[in-house]
C-alpha cells in the first residue's frame, strides 16, 4: 500500500536500491523455502571456468564456419566488420552474461528474478540450445565414423568405388579438366553414398536410421554423458583436455598447411579483401551470425557456467580472454584451410582455388579437407586421425555446454532429481530425437532446423536480453551490480554499447534479416516441401512465443488494482534476486543505499540523470 494516497501501486522504483524486499506485496514470493535441496556446485578452481568457456567457444564453427563464411563475404574485407561487431556486440555481450550468471548465481531462466516478466527469454534460450545440440552432436557422431575410418590403408575416402560414375580418386593427382562428363572426387563421392547414403529430398520421408552412423551417434551421446554426469565436478575436469588439446593438433596442421606448394596461394585467396563487399549490408549481418555462433552468446551457457562462480572473479579478464582467443583461432583455422585448398588447387593444376571449396559447411569438413588430406605424401592416416579427433574434441566441447545448460535449467527446477539421473534422462531422450539426422533425410532436416531454430532464433533473444537488462533493471543498476562484485566501475565504452549501440544494431539486423532473407533451398538445388518450411517457422516462432507468452503470465500473476501497478510490479526485482549468500546479499543492499544517497545530491533533472549514467555513474 501507498503511505500517503493508501492505493495499491507496487511499482518499480527507479532507486537502484530498491527492490520488492516487502514479501506482503508479493504473496506468490511469501512462500517458505524447500529444504533438504541439494547445494550449488562451484568450479574447484578459477582456471575450470576458463577452460570450459575456451571449450564452449571454440568449436567446430571456428573450422569450417568462419573460413567459408569470410571468403563468402569478402575475404580479408569481411575481417574488418567482424572485428569491429565482435567489439560492439560479442565482446559486451559476453561481459554481460558471464555477470549476470556469477552475481546472481542463477542458469538463464532464474536470472531473470531481475525482472520476471522477461522470463521467457531464458526459457527461448533454453530452447534454442536443445535445437542445437540435437543436430551438433549428430556433426560429433560424423566425426566419429572418420575417425574410426582414418586407420585404413588406403584411406576409404582416397580411392573410387567401382559403382561410382565420372569418379576421380583424391589420394591421386589428376587433372579433372581431363575427365569426360561431370567429375567428383572420390572424397565427396564418399560422403555423399557411402556415409551419408542422402537420398534425392525428403518429399517422401526421410528414411529410417543408418545402424552405423547411428552407432557412432550413441558413442557420442555416452561421451557428453560420461562428462556431465557429475556436474561440473566431472566436467570441469575434462575441461582441459576438451580446450587445450585442440590447439596442439591446430598448431601441428598450421605448420603442415603452410609448408605445402601453393598453399601461399589458398592464404592469399582468404585474406586478399574486397572492398567492394564491406559496405553491403549483408557482410554485416554475416558478421553478426558468425560472432553469436562463434562465441556462443545468448544460447545459455555463459550464464550457466558463469553461475558456479566463486562472487568474486573476475569474469570481465575472462571474458577478454576467450572472446580473443576465439577470434584468433578462426583467423589460424582460417589459415589452416586455405593453406590446404592452395595445395590442392596447385595438385590439381587450377588457378581459381574456388573451384575446389565445395559449398563450405560440412562439405569443407568433410570432402575438401579429407580430400586434401588424401593427398598427402607422408602417412596421410595421421594427419587424418588428428584432425578428426581434433574436430569430435571441438565437437564434445561444445556439445557439453550446450547439454548442461538444459540439464541446469532441469535441475534448479527439480532439484530433488540426482544429477547423473537427469543427465541420463536428457541425453536419451536428445539421443532419440537424434535419430533424425542419422537417416538417408538426415542432412536436408540438419540444415532446415540450423535455419530456423539457429541463429534468427539467439538474435531475438539477445536483442529482448539487452532490453529487459539494460532498459528494464536498468543501465546503473547493472552497473552497480558489477562494481560491488569486481571493484570495477563500468567504462563509457561498456555503457554505450549496452544501452544504445548493442541493442540498436542487432534490431537493424534483425530486420533485415526478415526483409531480405530467401527461402531456404538445400545445396542451391533442392527447394523442401512446403510441411517443411511450416515446421521450420513453428521451431522459430515456438521459441520466440516464449517471451510474450511469460509477460503475459506475470501480468496475471503479478496484478494489482491498477493497470500501471500491475505492468510495474512485474517487471520489478523480485526479493529473491541478488547474490547469495544473504551476507552478500546484506553488503550489496547497504552498497546501493549509498550510491542512492550520493545520487540524490549529484541530480538535477532527467536529462542530466540519463547523461550520467550513460557516461560515467553517479559514484
Amino acid at each position: 500500500m501507498d503511505e500517503k494516497s493508501g492505493q495499491v501501486n507496487i511499482a518499480f522504483s527507479p532507486s537502484p536500491e530498491k527492490l520488492n524486499t516487502n514479501p506482503e506485496q508479493n504473496p506468490q514470493e511469501n512462500k517458505k523455502k524447500p529444504t533438504n535441496i541439494r547445494e550449488r556446485p562451484k568450479w574447484d578452481n578459477q582456471l575450470e571456468f576458463l577452460m570450459s568457456c575456451i571449450a564452449t567457444s571454440v568449436g567446430l564453427g571456428n573450422v569450417w564456419r568462419f573460413p567459408f563464411v569470410a571468403y563468402q563475404n569478402g575475404g580479408g574485407a569481411f575481417l574488418i566488420p567482424y572485428l569491429i561487431v565482435l567489439f560492439i556486440i560479442g565482446k559486451p555481450m559476453y561481459y554481460l552474461e558471464t555477470v549476470l550468471g556469477q552475481f546472481s548465481n542463477s542458469n538463464c531462466v532464474k536470472v531473470w528474478a531481475l525482472s520476471p516478466a522477461m522470463k521467457g527469454t531464458g526459457y527461448a534460450q533454453t530452447l534454442g540450445a536443445m535445437y542445437l545440440v540435437s543436430y551438433y552432436v549428430s556433426i560429433i557422431a560424423l566425426c566419429f565414423y572418420y575417425l574410426a575410418m582414418s586407420f585404413q590403408s588406403p584411406l576409404p575416402w582416397a580411392v573410387c568405388a567401382p559403382e561410382w560414375a565420372n569418379c576421380v580418386p583424391s589420394g591421386e593427382s589428376v587433372n579433372i579438366s581431363e575427365i569426360a562428363g561431370n567429375p567428383l572426387s572420390s572424397a565427396e563421392l564418399y560422403f555423399t553414398h557411402t556415409v551419408l547414403r542422402q537420398s534425392n529430398g525428403i518429399h517422401s520421408g526421410i528414411g529410417v536410421p543408418l545402424w552405423d552412423l547411428t552407432l557412432c551417434l550413441f558413442i557420442s551421446w555416452v561421451i557428453i554423458f560420461l562428462i556431465v554426469a557429475r556436474s561440473v565436478k566431472s566436467s570441469g575436469k575434462a575441461a582441459y583436455f576438451l580446450a587445450l588439446f585442440p590447439y596442439v593438433v591446430m598448431l601441428i596442421l598450421l605448420i603442415r598447411a603452410v609448408t605445402l606448394p601453393g598453399a601461399v596461394n589458398g592464404i592469399l585467396f582468404f585474406v586478399t579483401p574486397v572492398w567492394s563487399r564491406i559496405l553491403e549490408i549483408r557482410v554485416w549481418y554475416a558478421a553478426v551470425t558468425q560472432v553469436f555462433f562463434s562465441l556462443s552468446v545468448c544460447s545459455g551457457t555463459l550464464i550457466m557456467f558463469s553461475s558456479y562462480n566463486g562472487f568474486r572473479q573476475n569474469v570481465y579478464r575472462d571474458s577478454m580472454i576467450v572472446t580473443t582467443l576465439d577470434t584468433f583461432t578462426s583467423l589460424i583455422s582460417g589459415i589452416t584451410i586455405f593453406g590446404v585448398l592452395g595445395n590442392l588447387a596447385y595438385e590439381l593444376n587450377y588457378d581459381d582455388i574456388s573451384k575446389v571449396l565445395g559449398s563450405g559447411g560440412t562439405s569443407l569438413a568433410f570432402v575438401s579437407y579429407p580430400d586434401a588430406i588424401a593427398k598427402t605424401p607422408f602417412l596421410p592416416q595421421l594427419f587424418a586421425v588428428l584432425f578428426f579427433l581434433m574436430m569430435a574434441t571441438l565437437g564434445v566441447g561444445s556439445g557439453v555446454a550446450l547439454l548442461s545448460t538444459i540439464n541446469t535449467v532441469l535441475l534448479d527446477s527439480f532439484p530433488r532429481v540426482p544429477t547423473h539421473f537427469m543427465s541420463a534422462g536428457v541425453c536419451s531422450a536428445l539421443f532419440l530425437i537424434g535419430l533424425i539426422y542419422v537417416t538417408p533425410g538426415g542432412q536436408y532436416v540438419l540444415e532446415l532446423v540450423d535455419h530456423y531454430g539457429g541463429t534468427f532464433m539467439r538474435l531475438f533473444t539477445a536483442i529482448v536480453e539487452t532490453i529487459g537488462v539494460f532498459w528494464i533493471y536498468g543501465l546503473e543498476n547493472i552497473c552497480l551490480d558489477i562494481e560491488y562484485m569486481l571493484g570495477v566501475k563500468t567504462s563509457f565504452f561498456w555503457r554505450i554499447c549496452w544501452m544504445v549501440v548493442t541493442p540498436l544494431l542487432m534490431i537493424f539486423v534483425f530486420f533485415y534479416a526478415i526483409i531480405t532473407t530467401d527461402k531456404l533451398v538445400f545445396g542451391d538445388v533442392y527447394e523442401y516441401p512446403s510441411s517443411a518450411y511450416l515446421a521450420g517457422d513453428l521451431l522459430q516462432y515456438i521459441g520466440m512465443a516464449m517471451v510474450p507468452l511469460f509477460i503475459i503470465i506475470a501480468l496475471k500473476k503479478y496484478r494489482t488494482n491498477t493497470v500501471v501497478g500491475t505492468i510495474k510490479n512485474a517487471f520489478r526485482p523480485k526479493a529473491t534476486y541478488g547474490p547469495q549468500p544473504d551476507e552478500l546479499k546484506e553488503g550489496w543492499v547497504k552498497f546501493r543505499q549509498e550510491a542512492k544517497t550520493q545520487r540524490k545530491i549529484k541530480r538535477k533533472n532527467w536529462l542530466h540523470h540519463f547523461f550520467v549514467i550513460l557516461f560515467k555513474g553517479y559514484r
